[in-house]
């Protein structure tokens, strides 16, 4: 028994150096940086680090809106938010998309911040009418980490307000200036565009949908490194993974969730061997929409025990979802990447020290996959709401890659060179299959 799990654990790391000669050997294909980036492990980083988007352009905020710079669909913006004050950013919209704007603030990692400290982002148009505030604020652990909160423009036939073509502004500023810190906290903004169907469809949010909470996935968990920002998400599927966390970190991870597809996700701290003492809200979990709206999170304070924190049952994603009162499923509006987030306070290391700590999360994507409301447009950025053929081929499901994946990801990535790496990956792993059934040769 020994020697065939020493070998099928070779013969999985073989897997994996082969795929990954594969994507470096066919990288000027298209599709491939894609396919890198998912099968890759994301940067661990350092404690409340933050990866920007490499793409991302600098653009200063304006005190006022006369002098409020353009923000374009599609693209990633940096900025930086001072203490006192708002800054406005100027959108061009059409009468036809529904526009979303998300701002990511990162604080410095020895902030000190209150619960109610944070950052409130506004959309507004010319004439100064509301068409939507939210708010994103550390809460109860006062851990300083990056909080995201997002800003949108919709259409709709029995609205009043921000319906009209022409100038918009968002608004960045704190929600408590008068006791956040006095340094500037970085900004990453992202605007999208979501146009409208070709055909009109439900108007009211489905009110009949499965709520039970299955049993989390069991098995034993596959490492994956989590990535330090949203750019950076580390590309997944169902399954059970595993990775190191320090006091103050957030973790990223990207999940491709197709229509009518619903996500269930705990997450899991071990415990210490120094068990004595108590941080509140230590362990948050999160999960967010494509254009970076938070969906829903849940926090669990620590004690030094294993501690598990899961999600809310949600329902499928679904067009019509967006009819809803309901926030978390009001955000559960379309299909692409999700993202689940995952913040150790930086208070646990009071207590417990800096760790680093082992975290299992595991994530399960239940429902049926079906068809989206067919928009009479593209999406800017596009193909936003749609899960790519080429995630469906790399995202690992189950927490291990299988045989067919490194072929597939040649077969998506392009033909000709592929296909002669094709014949020498079909040779190796008959090799492979014949070591990990007949053991290891003396």
């Amino acid at each position: 028994m020994g020697r065939w799990c020493t070998a099928r654990r070779g013969a999985a790391t073989g897997r994996v150096a082969v795929v990954a000669a594969v994507l470096a050997t066919t990288a000027a294909l298209p599709g491939a940086t894609a396919l890198a980036a998912g099968l890759g492990s994301g940067s661990a980083g350092s404690a409340a680090g933050y990866d920007f988007a490499d793409d991302a352009v600098r653009v200063a905020g304006a005190s006022a809106t006369a002098g409020a710079e353009p923000l374009e669909a599609g693209a990633t913006y940096r900025s930086s938010l001072p203490r006192n004050g708002t800054l406005y950013y100027r959108l061009e919209l059409d009468a036809a998309s529904d526009a979303y704007v998300s701002v990511t603030a990162v604080p410095g990692a020895d902030d000190e911040v209150t619960a109610v400290d944070g950052i409130r982002v506004s959309v507004r148009d010319a004439d100064g009418g509301s068409c939507s505030v939210q708010s994103a604020t550390f809460g109860a652990a006062r851990s300083p980490r990056p909080v995201t909160a997002r800003g949108m423009r919709e259409i709709d036939p029995a609205a009043h307000r921000c319906q009209d073509p022409g100038t918009y502004y968002v608004g960045v500023e704190r929600t408590r200036p008068q006791d956040s810190p006095p340094d500037d906290w970085d900004l990453e903004i992202t605007v999208a565009t979501e146009p409208r169907p070709r055909e009109t469809g439900a108007t009211k949010a489905p009110e009949a949908w499965d709520s039970a909470s299955p049993e989390p996935l069991a098995g034993e968990p596959e490492r994956r490194a989590g990535g330090n920002g949203f750019a950076r998400a580390t590309l997944v599927g169902q399954g059970v993974w595993r990775d190191d966390i320090r006091p103050g970190e957030s973790l990223y991870y990207k999940v491709p969730v197709d229509w009518g597809r619903q996500v269930y996700a705990t997450a899991e701290l071990a415990g210490s061997a120094d068990a004595s003492g108590y941080a509140t809200g230590a362990l948050r979990l999160a999960l967010h929409n494509p254009v970076r709206g938070e969906v829903d999170d849940a926090a669990k304070g620590y004690t030094g025990r294993t501690t598990t924190v899961g999600l809310a049952p949600l329902p499928p994603v679904a067009y019509s979802n967006r009819y809803a009162t309901a926030g978390q499923v009001g955000a559960l509006r379309f299909a692409g990447d999700y993202y689940v987030v995952v913040h150790l306070a930086s208070q646990v290391a009071d207590d417990f020290g800096r760790g680093p700590f082992a975290l299992t999360l595991r994530l399960r994507l239940g429902g049926s996959a079906g068809t989206g409301p067919g928009y009479a447009g593209e999406s800017r950025p596009k193909g936003l709401f749609e899960v790519s053929a080429q995630e469906r081929v790399a995202a690992p499901e189950g927490g291990a890659a299988d045989d067919d994946l490194a072929m597939k990801a040649v077969a998506v990535g392009g033909i000709g060179t592929g296909s002669l790496l094709l014949l020498g990956l079909a040779g190796w792993t008959a090799t492979a299959r014949r070591r990990t059934w007949n053991g290891p040769r003396s």
